[in-house]
């Protein structure tokens, strides 16, 4: 896994970041727990060790400097439904399992079936999913399947700029969002139809969560998931979701929008960056990474996932 956080040293004392008096706030300790569980403040955390260790913080000198003092060793106890996850720069992130969910996007035929394509790198990312999805279900993680899926309305909708994104001249997939494609894939990107559908085993490993109740698919009519009241905006509002993990291609398009809007709505981004991909020329995917763990979150892989404490 890339250090993409190398260029972030750890704090020297615990931080609250957000609103002290809300439930929108994350901590950060020296020792590189990142607590995104939102379940307890800093000033909590420091009555509890105070009182603990019987210092009366109006008598005692120094009292008010117990966590620089002590920080590695006072830390919040790993409670039930929670998960401590490794990412890149020394850090440990804890997140709250009722609150998080895995929102991976167009691992669709069309983008990554070799009659339609040639997408290794996207064909890489099955096995790492097909592996860490049944973790995440154990631990009542919800699976967002994210995916295009237009209706016959919405074709009169979409911008010009992004149906000519998507028309390809002299290409199989030439036509553009609604058009043939060759064999049984049907009309490009439309609900319904094979393109459409998830990609060889994916497809069942859906279903298979599908029926248990655990994995959900939300179609998408942009490059982003979320980029204006959507059906994903809706479904993690509605489920009181914070955190989210991040997977699918490409990496700097469709993976890349939805997790940028999702930064700027204020939710938790971990990229997983082995079951992450794009067709873009070398540098591309390291920009995404480095920016994913530097600006918009953190990044790990499903390998840190799987070794998770709980």
């Amino acid at each position: 896994m890339s250090d993409a956080m190398a260029s972030r040293p750890l704090v020297s004392q615990p931080i609250e970041f957000g609103d002290p008096t809300s439930n929108n706030f994350w901590v950060e300790y020296p020792n590189g727990l990142v607590d995104v569980s939102r379940s307890t403040h800093l000033n909590d955390l420091k009555s509890s060790a105070e009182k603990q260790l019987g210092i009366d913080p109006f008598k005692d000198t120094g009292a008010q400097d117990i966590l620089q003092a002590g920080s590695d060793s006072i830390t919040p106890t790993l409670l039930p439904g929670q998960l401590d996850v490794p990412v890149t720069g020394g850090r440990t992130v804890r997140l709250d399992t009722e609150k998080t969910a895995v929102v991976i996007i167009d691992m669709q035929n069309f983008f990554l079936h070799k009659d339609l394509r040639s997408h290794p790198k996207g064909l890489a990312c099955v096995d790492p999913l097909m592996r860490v999805v049944p973790f995440f279900r154990e631990r009542n993680i919800k699976i967002l399947w994210v995916n295009w899926g237009l209706t016959t309305a919405e074709l009169s909708t979409i911008p010009p700029s992004l149906v000519r994104g998507f028309a390809k001249p002299g290409s199989i997939r030439g036509g553009g969002f609604g058009s043939n494609l060759p064999g049984d894939f049907g009309r490009l990107l439309m609900r319904g139809e094979k393109n459409s559908e998830l990609y060889g085993p994916l497809q069942g490993l859906y279903e298979d969560g599908k029926d248990k109740g655990t994995d959900f698919w939300i179609h998408k009519n942009r490059i982003s998931g979320l980029w204006d009241q959507t059906l994903l905006d809706n479904f993690l509002k509605e489920n009181g979701l914070k955190t989210l993990f991040f997977a699918g291609v490409n990496a700097d398009q469709c993976v890349l929008g939805t997790l940028v809007d999702a930064y700027f709505k204020g939710y938790d981004c971990i990229l997983l960056e082995d079951a992450t991909a794009t067709t873009s020329p070398e540098g591309a995917l390291e920009s995404v990474i480095y920016n994913a763990g530097n600006s918009y979150g953190f990044v790990t892989n499903t390998d840190n996932v799987m070794d998770s404490k709980f």
